[in-house]
Formats: structure tokens, sequence, C-alpha cells
């Protein structure tokens, strides 16, 4: 009888909630309105004998390194961040070794890492959702071989210090070390320029989120030239497909779009932390584009929410994060919207108006 590696029959199970998302968005951390008009027009312009080639991804990689101030060998684009965290464990885990992250954090870092057979340490993050460099550098062995960041964190939008980061890369110099920079441009905060200096750093972004192209799914690797030329060994060369290929560049070129939105969430968030200050919720001042608070019953308030039509993310099961709730961001009318619907929320589900933590 086949059977599956054990690693994988022991995987946890990631089944992000997708089903029926009508509504005003703010459940996963997408652009709420959409993609910058100039990828809509490039997306007119595509011809079937386009859809009917392999993708070249060298030119777009090119394109998108001279954006960055990287050299493109020292880039890999990629199909979303997803499989740049995949590529990496592919490339440097080997069954029984150290891999550590600090929870909460995205779930995807736990599941790869055990799909290559490795233990993963999870490192707990310190109070307030601080980042815990002490613990983590203690628990570095010789055994550690990757080590995954995301800077700012998800779901706690809280950031590390880049000392501290510049710290675990000189601690651990036989284990990658990875800055998952997702949500870069809500924060401005970037270790790119570390690549120079440790060859053991990666950094990844994502055209995701504040670009709104998460339905192309692509993202980019940054790292030392060798380093990364291993990970393109494990890379297929067909990874990105033409239509994200196609539209990336003029995404890229459209940075008046991306400020805009970008500056427009900001705002947003300051709104939002202030509104949920000024009710007595407790929340964490966040550096993305969105923000985690905790509303007592998360379910409930997700069930009442989305009665009202808007999508908000239930993350009461993420250590330390019991009765919480992440609202992600948009533009100033769906914050108008989001904001009337929560004070409706706190009053109908009687939600306690103690001290607010930040």
């Amino acid at each position: 009888m086949l059977n599956p590696r054990e690693a994988v029959r022991t995987l946890p199970s990631y089944h992000p909630p997708l089903a029926g998302r009508a509504g005003l968005r703010l459940d996963f951390n997408e652009n709420t309105v959409g993609c910058s008009p100039r990828v809509l027009e490039r997306l007119r312009q595509l011809g079937p004998e386009q859809l009917a080639c392999y993708p070249e991804r060298g030119p777009v990689e090119a394109t998108v390194a001279a954006f960055l101030g990287v050299a493109p060998p020292e880039l890999l684009l990629t199909n979303g961040v997803d499989e740049a965290i995949h590529l990496l464990c592919e490339t440097y885990l080997e069954p029984g070794d150290e891999a550590m992250i600090v929870v909460p954090t995205y779930s995807m870092y736990r599941i790869y890492m055990m799909a290559a057979g490795a233990r993963v340490i999870a490192v707990p993050a310190g109070a307030d959702f601080s980042f815990p460099v002490d613990d983590l550098c203690s628990r570095i062995t010789p055994r550690t071989r990757l080590i995954a960041v995301a800077n700012p964190n998800n779901p706690t939008g809280t950031v590390a210090a880049v000392k501290d980061l510049r710290r675990i890369l000189a601690a651990a110099p036989d284990a990658a070390v990875l800055v998952d920079e997702a949500y870069f441009e809500f924060c401005g905060q970037s270790m790119l320029g570390a690549r120079k200096e440790f060859s053991n750093f990666f950094a990844a972004r994502t055209f995701s989120k504040a670009y709104g192209l998460a339905g192309l799914r692509i993202g980019a690797l940054i790292g030392d030239v060798d380093q990364m030329c291993a990970v393109r060994r494990v890379s297929s060369p067909y990874n990105v497909n033409a239509v994200a290929l196609a539209c990336l560049p003029a995404a890229v070129r459209d940075q008046d779009y991306l400020r805009q939105y970008a500056g427009e969430v900001r705002q947003s968030r300051a709104r939002l932390e202030s509104a949920l200050k000024a009710s007595g919720i407790q929340f964490w001042l966040s550096h993305a584009n969105f923000v985690l608070a905790r509303v007592g019953t998360a379910a409930a308030f997700v069930d009442h929410m989305r009665g009202k039509g808007i999508l908000v993310r239930d993350r009461s099961s993420d250590p330390g994060c019991e009765g919480c709730v992440r609202i992600t961001l948009g533009p100033r009318a769906h914050t108008d919207r989001l904001l009337a619907a929560l004070q409706e929320a706190f009053e109908t589900l009687g939600i306690a108006q103690g001290a607010s933590r930040q």
C-alpha cells in the first residue's frame, strides 16, 4: 500500500477560510480596492500567442531587481512568497535539522519546514508580542539550518529591530535566515542591505498585498548570489505564470498608485487604532496593513461583522491571541464603513470597555 512520507502524514492542516467571501474584504490583508489601472490595461493587451508560450522570467527579474536596487542574480521571482519559503526549506533543510520561528506568525513557515522533515523550534513572542531576540539566539544550535522571521509580523503587526535581526544573522552563520518583508510598503523598514554583509541572509517581498496582485501569485526572494544559485537549482524554470510576468512591470512602474494606496492605509490604521483605544479594546500597534485586537468571543464577533457585510479574520487559535481578530485596512471610504460597524458590534455584543493595551 502506498503511503506518504511520515513528515507529510503528520503535517498540520492549513485551510484558509476562502469560501463565501462576499462583502468588504478585511480578512486576508489584501489590497481592498484592487491593482493599478496600468495592470488592467496590460491585461487587456495580452493575446493568445503569449498564453501559448512558456513564460520567460529573466527580463522581468531584471526589471524588478533594478527597482529594488539589487543585481539580477541576487533575485528570483517566485509563485508568491509561499514558494520562496518552500524553496528555502528544500534547499537547506535535511530531515532532523532544526528550523526556528517566533510564534504567533505565518502558518506556512511551520508547514514547509515540517514537510522537509525538520524539527521546528517555536520561540514564543515576548510581552505584548515583542520580538524575543535573546530567547531566539539562546536556542540556536549547530543543528539550526533555517530561521524565518516575518517583519512586520503576521498576525500581530509588530516589527523586529534591525539590530536584532543582524544579531541573529551573526549568531547563526550556518543557517539560512529569512526576513519576510511582505508588508514592507506599510512599514518602510527593510533589511535588503544585509545581503552584502551576510551570505546567510534572504529577504522576501510580495506583490500580493500593497500591489493588489494576490490572484496572480508573484513574489521575490533576494539573497547572496552564490546562495541564490543553489536556490535556483530547486526552482522550476516556469514557476511564475506568463500573465503575472506580463503585468508585474506595469505594477512596479506605477509607484504613484502604490504610494497613494499605502498612504491611505496608514491613515486608516491610525484611525482604527484611535477608535479601539477610545472604546477600551485591547490592540497592538501595527506596522502593517492590519490591526490585531482582542474582542472577547472572536467567532461571535466575526459572524456579527459578516452579517454587516464586512469580513474580518478570527485569529484566536494563534498562540497568545485568545479572543483576537485581525482587521485589514483599506482606503478612507472602507474605514468609514468599518468604524461604524465596529461601534455597533461593540454595543450589540456587549464587549467590555476595559483598559486598552498597546
